[in-house]
């Protein structure tokens, strides 16, 4: 496993280096290699997620693969204990659970990264594997550093087109007619270039401003970054850079 270097911060966003590759960055989610896990829904008793938690880590034990997952549904504190649980088992690449549905959840969201974050070690990595476009530079704001290709596979199945701001259901919105193949090629390549955007915006130290213009493409992304406002003003302080 290549190891992971922090070059620069911009707030909670890191760009780095993993090997020959620069983070934040896409990934191709079937190439993912990571440990058996025991997958449930996110709203689930605790008593299920404790028992997700414990099965996962069991399975992660005998592991040598590059990711674990981290599980424990709706329940935070859970979710922290199974991070720092598979790190501690040597996992340095650790993939969120349910990022379907997190991001319909802002506050659960912003809350779960953060205290993620601030609990595992800096040199391990979080992937967040199903994300629109418009999201990936909040995410990386907060912290998450890989992003996976199969939210472009799934939404080409749907007809989804995926810009850098909206999605768009081909079905009603006659912009494009391609076929499923040429769509996934498509908005893979959209994916590519926001998270190269990222990048960009990281080293100029100006990833904040492009948060903010996202943060108006939908209701859900706004409120994301108020309550990243309201009530982590230290953890975004930390690293933000003295001119």
């Amino acid at each position: 496993m290549n190891s992971f270097e922090i070059k620069i911060h911009d707030g909670p966003a890191r760009l780095g280096k993993m090997g020959e590759m620069e983070t934040p960055a896409l990934i191709e989610y079937e190439s993912i290699d990571f440990a058996r896990d025991q997958p449930i829904p996110y709203n689930v008793p605790m008593e299920i997620a404790e028992w997700s938690v414990k099965e996962t880590i069991k399975n992660a034990r005998s592991s040598d693969s590059e990711y674990a997952v981290i599980h424990g549904g709706k329940y935070i504190d859970l979710r922290v204990k199974c991070a720092m649980k598979l790190e501690s088992l040597g996992f340095r690449r650790l993939i969120i659970a349910n990022g379907d549905e997190l991001l319909t959840k802002p506050m659960d969201l912003v809350r779960l990264i953060v205290r993620i974050r601030e609990s595992i070690k800096p040199n391990t990595l979080l992937c967040f594997p199903f994300s629109e476009a418009s999201f990936v530079p909040l995410l990386a704001y907060i912290g998450v550093d890989l992003f996976t290709d199969a939210i472009c596979k799934f939404y080409s199945y749907l007809n989804i087109l995926m810009t850098p701001n909206h999605s768009y259901q081909l079905d009603k919105y006659k912009i494009y007619e391609l076929e499923e193949a040429e769509l996934r090629s498509y908005n893979k390549k959209t994916l590519d270039f926001v998270i190269r955007e990222v990048r960009e915006h990281i080293k100029s130290g100006t990833l904040r401003n492009l948060v903010e213009e996202k943060a108006a493409t939908s209701p859900v992304n706004m409120t994301a970054l108020r309550i990243l406002d309201d009530e982590f003003q230290e953890y975004l302080q930390k690293y933000t850079r003295l001119y």
